[in-house]
């Protein structure tokens, strides 16, 4: 039923929730986990000019080689169990453009995510990926609510 899950992860507790899920269903559906991650580009501040151009350059590589590792680590652990996965890292789009667009790209059956479960005017100001998600995406998505006090 599924064999390509696409599992974005931004690198907290919370995101993290549903990899327990994602164990069970790999090893039911005898899928194959692509863990992905979008990478935002740094907001500077100050004049423009070489000096601010370096520190965008270097704090963007900075970003880049940590979501490589995370995504790595994450990778490892369910390659260490038996189960299939591999990473992927984007960073072209804001972050609900590359979650469709990554499910495209990998063909995915199904989007997999944890949600901070907000609802009224709090999901109003700060928006919500999974509901973002939800209303772009032609394919099935799992949620999960998952909300974490140290976040």
């Amino acid at each position: 039923m599924y064999k390509t899950i696409l599992v974005p992860l931004d690198g907290s507790r919370r995101a993290e929730k549903i990899l327990p899920h994602m164990e069970e269903f790999t090893r039911r559906y005898q899928a194959e986990i692509v863990f992905f991650r979008v990478v935002e580009p740094p907001i500077l501040f100050g004049e423009g000019g070489a000096s601010i151009t370096k520190q965008y350059e270097q704090d963007l590589e900075r970003r880049i080689q940590n979501s490589e590792q995370y995504l790595e680590a994450q990778v490892r652990k369910f390659t260490e169990k038996g189960l299939a996965a591999r990473s992927r890292l984007g960073g072209r789009y804001p972050v609900v453009e590359g979650i469709v667009t990554a499910a495209e790209e990998e063909d995915a059956d199904l989007i997999a995510l944890a949600s901070h479960g907000r609802s009224g005017i709090s999901r109003f100001f700060y928006g919500s990926v999974a509901a973002a998600v939800l209303h772009r995406i032609d394919r099935p998505l799992f949620l999960i609510r998952s909300q974490d006090p140290f976040e």
